[in-house]
């Protein structure tokens, strides 16, 4: 019995027949996936962001109604270990800075609950990295190695968990800004449309939130935040700036400058929002001919590791076959 399975899967024919099913499994799979995605992600994400900007809106009523007794609230309060340690060790003065603090705002996190964790990240990290990389040279490594590579190891691992939570924030940061690069041409579309209808300009940016979502979750949060900044700060010029800064696009900076200039010296707005709406646009058509023209480079190796082997095995398997059954 053993043999006979032995025999079936050491034939030659058995081992194409099922290249051949993977094969084909796979060519099947790819073809039908995008017909069996649906559109419910974009839904989904469009009644999040119209939903949060409602939620916003019925807790600010809240505390205009309740005082300063529901402040806290709106926060949520950060882990009590991580809390302690960040006090006890004073991480705030050695590890937090204002860089750091901007970089967290561009990903998305705020508050002070972020800005804990990632001071306890910074702090926790280098230590998990230096014990891992510890243990795995001394320990499961091989035991021929010299000292200096195993200290060359764990200096490795402390120095990884060091950058670790930079890479998580700059990743992250990327995320965002390729997400709401993509959107923002539309978004200009459609905060021109609403200012020269005669919105107001919170109005305009409220509507082009509850829209956009739709295409970026993280473009409408920074919108509802703009919007409600401009309810509540003094200078409406510091709620053009924080938005650019958290942002940190070029485009959003520009646009920034104009509604600055606009608020200042009352310049009209919508020429100036179809200009840059036009370069945003152009500037999202010139990164996707980028991305094509490094297309062909990026495919050589594939092509040859994954569809000449492919291509071959179909050529050459009839006249295999053909000299079996001669033989």
């Amino acid at each position: 019995m053993l043999t006979a399975i032995f025999v079936k899967f050491t034939d030659p024919k058995f081992i194409m027949m099922v290249c051949f099913a993977i094969f084909a499994a796979a060519a099947v799979i790819t073809v039908a996936m995008p017909f069996l995605e649906t559109d419910k992600l974009q839904k989904r994400m469009r009644s999040v962001s119209v939903e949060r900007d409602a939620i916003r809106q019925r807790e600010r009523e809240r505390l205009g109604k309740g005082g300063g007794a529901s402040k806290a609230s709106l926060r949520h309060a950060p882990k009590a270990y991580m809390k302690q340690i960040v006090e006890q060790f004073s991480l705030d003065k050695w590890l937090g800075t204002e860089d750091a603090r901007l970089q967290l705002s561009r990903a998305g996190f705020r508050g002070p609950q972020a800005e804990i964790a990632f001071l306890f990240f910074r702090l926790v990290m280098p230590i998990i990295g230096l014990v891992g990389a510890t243990f795995y040279a001394f320990v499961l490594g091989d035991p021929a190695q010299t000292l200096l590579i195993k200290l060359g190891i764990c200096i490795a691992g402390a120095y990884a968990g060091i950058k670790a939570p930079e890479v998580y924030i700059r990743n992250a940061i990327g995320k965002r800004q390729a997400s709401m690069r993509l959107a923002f041409p539309d978004a200009l579309d459609l905060l021109l449309i609403c200012v020269e209808s005669g919105m107001s300009l919170e109005h305009a940016f409220r509507k082009v939130a509850q829209e956009v979502g739709s295409q970026s979750v993280a473009l409408a949060e920074e919108f509802t935040l703009m919007t409600a900044e401009l309810s509540y700060l003094p200078d409406r010029r510091q709620a053009f700036e924080n938005l650019s800064n958290r942002m940190g696009l070029e485009v959003v900076k520009s646009v920034a400058t104009a509604l600055v200039q606009a608020e200042k010296y009352g310049t009209p707005l919508g020429h100036a929002l179809r200009v840059l709406a036009q370069e945003g646009r152009d500037e999202r058509m010139n990164v996707a001919e980028k991305k094509a023209a490094a297309l062909p480079p990026k495919l050589t190796v594939p092509m040859i590791l994954f569809f000449l082997p492919v291509l071959l095995i179909v050529i050459l398997t009839p006249a295999i076959v053909k000299v079996y059954e001669w033989n």
